[in-house]
């Protein structure tokens, strides 16, 4: 009986480094689908190659999953409009039951949505190199041959994006305090208070709603606090819940249908980023409940 052939043999090998490439395609760029496109483009590029040059193909790789997810952030620099539907990230809904999000299993594979939120603030490279060394523990010498830089460089690109991030502390008093600007926010657009909303939303908010007709954009307090009143009016259950680890809603009409889903990302005692979700198709991808009994 004879052993695979040289090109089933290189697709298992491809096949044992798949979910850690995802992993770091994800955390990249902050989509699933885009993770997925880009680790099958990994794939393409190695069908192409001669593998027998090839020392290490696990760094190969990660080197070129890396440029593929820089090449992406590039373009999504330049054209934002036209990626941010794809961008969305997948989200992670769990019941806010006042425990540690870190102690929850499903949420450690998910992207937080604060994090998503500083990683783009950040360069492509700066991204990468925060990404590999701090969450994958790639060696700088390693980044440094990805991005074309030296080690030391890397080095401090990777510090910079470090002191950028500053990850939040996840404690239990810090979430307390991140779920009470939230309710706060929902109890002032419920009651029409509208100096109340501007007191708790940061000015340069932004609220990005996924709907049926693609991704909505809102930005700035005034404008948030405006439509958080007038979404206020219907009459719907919402329970508290964690989306991706940061406080949020899941709500449902009067007749027991689920209408939407609503993070928010808390950063100093206020409101810097509201991601919700109404569009049918991606909440059926959540795999709610149509009845708030059946949470």
């Amino acid at each position: 009986m004879t052993g695979p052939g040289p090109d089933e043999a290189l697709a298992g090998a491809f096949e044992q480094q798949r979910g850690r490439l995802v992993a770091v395609a994800h955390r990249m760029l902050g989509s699933r689908a885009d993770a997925e496109d880009a680790v099958q483009e990994a794939w393409l590029r190695l069908a192409r190659q001669d593998t027998a040059a090839i020392d290490n193909l696990a760094g190969w790789l990660t080197t070129v999953v890396g440029r593929i997810c820089i090449d992406v952030l590039r373009s999504r620099k330049s054209r934002p409009e036209a990626s941010y539907d794809d961008r969305l990230p997948e989200l992670v809904v769990t019941e806010d039951d006042g425990g540690a999000p870190e102690d929850d299993a499903l949420l450690s594979e998910s992207v937080g949505l604060a994090l998503l939120v500083v990683l783009d603030t950040l360069r492509p490279t700066e991204r990468l190199a925060f990404v590999l060394h701090d969450m994958f523990a790639v060696p700088f010498e390693e980044i440094g041959r990805i991005i074309g830089r030296s080690t030391d460089a890397t080095k401090m690109l990777a510090s910079r994006a470090r002191r950028k991030v500053q990850d939040t502390p996840r404690t239990a008093e810090d979430r307390q305090q991140r779920r009470a600007v939230v309710d706060a926010f929902l109890a002032a657009a419920r009651s029409g208070d509208f100096q109340g909303l501007l007191r708790i939303l940061d000015p340069d908010v932004a609220w990005r709603s996924c709907t049926t007709r693609g991704v909505v954009v809102r930005l700035g307090a005034a404008e948030v606090a405006d439509r958080a009143q007038r979404g206020a009016r219907a009459t719907v259950t919402a329970r508290p819940a964690l989306i991706n680890g940061e406080p949020g809603v899941v709500a449902w009409g009067a007749n027991g249908k689920l209408l939407g889903v609503m993070a928010c990302t808390v950063v100093d005692g206020r409101i810097v980023e509201i991601l919700s979700v109404s569009d049918r198709e991606r909440l059926a991808s959540i795999g709610l409940p149509e009845h708030p009994g059946q949470a």
